[in-house]
């Protein structure tokens, strides 16, 4: 009983991580300057139940690349916080953008077509618990 028990939890532990995607695998570092980029779509992070925080996320445009913004932004600390693009507001169909950094700016990978992902999610990846969420609305 105690061999499956252990068994069992190995398994969790090991098929709970995700990998980065295969978009975010070789991030593009730009210099992102606010005052050359345009607002293109902006939304509230509502945390979910039990998770406290707010801010703003904000999808500005520089040249071709966009770039996703956290504004007065604050989270309830976890590990592996995680910022998603998502085509739901749950974390089923997305573009990892990278983990939560304290510079709040995330490039976005070109391939990307933002009417397809109308949602920012702050997800943490090693649990699988969504601890915030963004319905982003044209600007």
């Amino acid at each position: 009983m105690k061999k499956l028990i252990l068994l069992l939890m190995f398994f969790t532990f090991f098929t709970s991580c995700e990998s980065e995607g295969k978009l975010t695998e070789n991030p593009v570092n730009t210099e992102f300057d606010i005052n050359q980029a345009v607002l293109k779509f902006s939304g509230t992070l509502q945390p979910t139940s039990g998770i406290s925080g707010s801010g703003m996320v904000k999808i500005y445009q520089q040249n071709t690349t966009y770039y996703l913004r956290l504004d007065n932004y604050t989270i309830e600390n976890g590990p592996d916080l995680k910022v998603y693009l998502s085509k739901n507001d749950t974390p089923s169909d997305f573009v990892n953008l990278g983990a939560v950094n304290p510079d709040n700016t995330y490039t976005i990978p070109s391939q990307v077509n933002l009417a397809d992902y109308p949602y920012a999610l702050i997800h943490c990846q090693q649990y699988n618990h969504l601890f915030a969420v963004a319905a982003l609305q044209e600007n």
